[in-house]
């Protein structure tokens, strides 16, 4: 890495996050995931490390950074085989958002446990019925004197089994034109009427998913987030992280089944030389890793604009390296389990489990179609299609 791109204390901190990685690795990742259980230990330490806090402010406890830190950190885990889905989810969308919109006693109550690890947060956007389209969303929240009241649907959301709350993102009417407008909720996990239910995954993860119901949720005045006229913008403050750090969960995750292919690549020899020697088995792998370091830097280009508060220059660059590392990781983990044959399809060497790990990052949390959709109309200035 070079220093020109990479501070000093950036480059230390990858090696910290390395070596942390290091000392629990795959295994114990796709251990505790065959088990039912979480990464408990992972997430502790990482937490005592001052890791999942690095982002958040320091007046709460946290490391007063960036998402560009933070990405970091993921993309380290990630490389090591352990990279831990609910930072994408808790420090990153939630913690930012309070950060940045919350009230002085939201961000009391929820930075510091956010920053330590002792509390984690869900984030709840999508719906059965409205995919992409969040101008679709139907979870609704009407006001009833002091209260608000949510009713609706929520699907794939992520950890809300270990999550304290979850960040509700619904529709209220505005009093001025009667047309819906998004607003963000904090929807404690025991609230009456907030239901879930497992979705049976084919994806073998630690994090599960669930659908979830609203049935008449009743919450305090104070569960909304800011401002209610600033719904949207508030919206795009967390979407923006979660594509930065899903760029640094697959660009992780390449990097460690390229590793991998590549060890396998130096060792193994069929005739006189390692297969490795052969540019049919060395050139693909070489391709893979240029892609890789192609999604890195346009990761840390949109961090940097969103650290410097560039939410519009974010968006584009958050959405093309979103893009670009979930191309990369696929083809990196399709190219590493080919290099290794037969042995990439077993346990042993455990990489046949991130080809369907490796297509998340294609389709969550938004489609690579719906990507080119958005730089053909917002870079291009292409007419829209729907």
């Amino acid at each position: 890495m070079s220093s020109t791109l990479e501070s000093k204390e950036h480059q230390a901190l990858r090696a910290a996050v390395a070596a942390l990685g290091q000392k629990y690795g795959r295994e114990y990742l796709a251990r505790t995931a065959r088990e039912g259980g979480h990464p408990d230990e992972l997430w502790a330490d990482a937490a005592r490390l001052g890791y999942l806090g690095v982002s958040i402010p320091e007046e709460y406890g946290g490391g007063g950074g960036g998402i560009t830190e933070l990405s970091l950190v993921l993309e380290e885990l990630g490389a090591a085989g352990c990279p831990l889905l609910m930072m994408v989810v808790s420090p990153a969308i939630c913690g930012t958002v309070i950060a940045r919109f919350g009230t002085d006693a939201q961000k009391r109550t929820w930075l510091p446990g956010l920053a330590d690890g002792t509390r984690t947060m869900a984030f709840g956007i999508t719906e059965p019925d409205a995919g992409s389209n969040s101008h679709r969303i139907t979870t609704t929240a009407r006001r009833d004197g002091d209260e608000w009241v949510l009713t609706g649907r929520k699907v794939f959301i992520s950890g809300v089994d270990i999550a304290d709350a979850t960040l509700i993102v619904g529709r209220t009417e505005d009093a001025k034109t009667g047309s819906l407008k998004p607003c963000l909720f904090i929807v404690p996990r025991d609230a009456p009427g907030f239901g879930r239910s497992v979705i049976d995954m084919e994806l073998q993860a630690a994090e599960k998913q669930f659908e979830l119901t609203l049935d008449e949720v009743r919450l305090p005045a104070d569960a909304l987030v800011g401002d209610e006229d600033a719904g949207l913008l508030q919206l795009f403050a967390g979407l923006n992280p979660e594509r930065i750090m899903t760029a640094a969960f697959a660009i992780g995750m390449g990097r460690y089944a390229l590793a991998k292919a590549v060890d396998y690549a130096r060792t193994r020899q069929v005739w006189k030389q390692p297969i490795g020697a052969h540019q049919a088995i060395a050139h693909p792998l070489a391709a893979a890793h240029i892609d890789l370091e192609l999604a890195r830097l346009m990761m840390r280009k949109a961090a940097q604009l969103y650290d410097a508060g560039d939410d519009m220059g974010a968006g584009e660059a958050a959405n093309m390296a979103k893009y670009a590392a979930g191309e990369a990781c696929v083809k990196a983990v399709d190219q590493s389990v080919h290099t290794l044959g037969g042995n990439g399809l077993t346990r042993e060497y455990g990489l046949a489990s991130l080809i369907t790990a490796s297509r998340v990052a294609r389709i969550a949390p938004v489609s690579r179609e719906m990507i080119l959709n958005f730089v053909s109309h917002q870079s291009l200035g292409l007419p829209k299609s729907y």
